[in-house]
């Protein structure tokens, strides 16, 4: 009964520290994550940069497997290359560790039970009050919640002793450290969770449990174990996400490799380089070991980083030669949003920034139906102009197909636990979507109406399409600036530039209008003339939906503009 006692101990005391880290987590994505995941989307330019990316990020949200399904998901969508991953997955694993050097400065040289009630009481207090601060008071919860836990650990430990570990007993030499690679290995993809089981880890090694090369090998494996939630996030996506979770995995496997192979020697030259720590003649360590561990975490992902470092092109082509490239184009046209909530580390949030790419491809395709009907107001020709619609009915069936999964997705997202300036960005992406499907429909419309004049030969004069060409040479520059402004936020400035476009469109479909109605009254062709004011009107449609596109992001930056202040 003592032994179950003592596992519901350390289980119940695990679950409190995990919970805490989910807590801090989200509490931190919550306050900055669009900021965090934009950072990790855009501040890849060069090999370094990655690197440091990767390392800040990581450092910020307390987790590397967070980031790694991150930037699966970006590189699925396109948004970061193969060699930028790298970089960031490099970055990500010198970022974790600074939740051991957490846990060894803070977890065993002070009292945090002390800590852990009051910052529990602060952060629930804070989370309540209605204030500009309050999603803070997860960060503080999460602290407070991650330090019971791992005062709840400290605990439960002491009541183990080396002896409990029976299995390791027989064991010599080299074996008791690749079984104990094993064990790092195994816990950390039970808890996934590499910080989780390396504060496991330095308890047991604070208390005599382990000795320092066993501990040593634990972590090693831990860097092997952690890397799991990106092949779980990599199941079902392109090419690129797979080779990016097998760099994840290829570069913890062959960095622990030749840890392994080297480990001697390479435990004393963390023992040498830690302070107050070294390693005695007879192989025993004296000195803090909770700051050798952490050392030796620190140590191995930054030598590890700075192998790798050089080869990072040579690297993309070894994980390419090994996962081929089986993408293959849908030859029947088909939208399929390609990633799904896996619930695996990232908060709510994160999706969002992956939408907004889908968005932006969406705006390309209106941008390329709206530039193919500019161009078909000369067609003469029966053929060309079906051919024309055509084309046109296959990409506002796609776009169609996007809006539809789009928005099952976002309304999906809508209904999880999730911030409520997150929600605001939601209702307005929903409605982007909406006006993109509107204007896809409307270019479709358009071109049937080309193809009308041509098929009842009742084609635009010259005169007819002089005047049209400025007026939709105008909607196409406020099609041009919402393309380049999706994603973004609009500043005051572009969002009166906006207006003034809109303004600009109203008055040369008023005299486009009159133009039409002119002719008709001069004797034109009435029929012929109808086509053209119905053209005018639809194009003025577009410059409409435009102008709200340009509202919502408007709005979506002074949501966060209010959240800031």
């Amino acid at each position: 009964m003592a032994v179950v006692s003592i596992i519901f101990q350390i289980g119940g005391s695990l679950g409190l520290f995990l919970y805490g880290m989910k807590v801090l987590g989200d509490g931190i994505q919550q306050s900055a994550g669009d900021r965090l995941q934009r950072t990790l989307g855009f501040m890849t330019g060069s090999r370094t940069s990655a690197v440091f990316t990767g390392l800040a990020v990581t450092a910020v949200i307390q987790s590397s497997s967070a980031t790694t399904v991150m930037l699966v998901s970006f590189v699925n969508a396109g948004i970061l290359t193969l060699q930028q991953a790298i970089g960031v997955i490099m970055g990500a694993n010198i970022g974790t560790t600074v939740t051991i050097w957490i846990v060894s400065l803070v977890g065993f040289s002070l009292k945090i039970s002390k800590m852990a009630l009051p910052a529990i009481g602060i952060g629930f207090l804070m989370r309540h009050i209605k204030w500009k601060h309050q999603e803070s008071g997860n960060i503080v919860l999460g602290f407070g919640l991650l330090f019971m836990g791992l005062d709840f650990l400290t605990k439960s430990m002491p009541h183990i002793s080396a002896e409990n570990l029976y299995f390791m007993r027989n064991l010599q030499g080299n074996s008791v450290i690749l079984v104990s690679a094993l064990i790092g290995l195994v816990l950390t993809v039970l808890v996934h969770s590499s910080s989780a089981s390396t504060a496991i880890v330095l308890t047991m090694s604070f208390y005599s449990i382990v000795d320092y090369r066993q501990a040593s090998a634990m972590i090693l494996g831990a860097n092997i174990g952690t890397t799991i939630d990106a092949v779980l996030a990599a199941i079902g996506t392109r090419t690129t996400a797979r080779r990016t979770a097998l760099v994840h995995v290829l570069f913890n496997v062959i960095g622990v490799a030749w840890a392994l192979l080297l480990f001697n020697p390479f435990v004393r030259l963390v023992a040498f380089i830690t302070p107050d720590v070294s390693i005695t003649p007879d192989g025993s360590l004296t000195g803090d070991i909770t700051n050798y561990l952490a050392m030796f975490h620190t140590t191995f992902n930054v030598l590890n980083t700075i192998l790798f470092f050089p080869f990072v092109r040579q690297f993309a082509k070894l994980v390419s030669v090994l996962i081929k490239d089986t993408d293959v184009e849908e030859e029947s046209g088909k939208y399929h949003f390609s990633i799904k909530i896996t619930g695996i580390r990232e908060a709510p949030e994160f999706y969002i920034v992956r939408v907004e790419k889908e968005i932006r491809d969406m705006a390309g395709i209106v941008f390329a139906m709206y530039g193919e009907v500019r161009g078909s107001l000369t067609i003469k020709e029966l053929e060309a102009a079906n051919g024309m619609v055509q084309r046109l009915s296959q990409k506002t069936d796609y776009v169609s197909a996007m809006r539809e999964e789009l928005t099952g997705f976002l309304m999906h997202l809508s209904r999880r636990h999730i911030h409520k300036r997150a929600l605001t960005d939601i209702s307005l992406l929903l409605r982007i979507i909406s006006d993109l499907k509107d204007m896809a429909t409307d270019c479709y419309s358009m071109g049937n109406i080309v193809q009308t004049s041509v098929r009842k030969n009742r084609t635009f004069e010259k005169a007819e399409v002089d005047a049209l060409l400025p007026y939709m040479g105008q909607v196409h520059e406020f099609l041009a600036f919402v393309n380049d402004n999706l994603g973004g936020k609009l500043t005051e400035e572009q969002s009166g530039f906006a207006y003034k476009l809109e303004d600009a469109i109203d008055i040369s479909r008023n005299a486009l209008r009159k133009l039409g109605r002119k002719r008709i009254e001069e004797g034109g062709n009435v029929k012929t003339e109808l086509l053209f004011i119905d053209l005018v009107r639809r194009i003025e449609k577009l410059g409409d939906y435009c102008y709200s596109i340009s509202k919502s992001l408007s709005r979506m930056k002074s949501a966060r503009i209010q959240k800031a202040n």
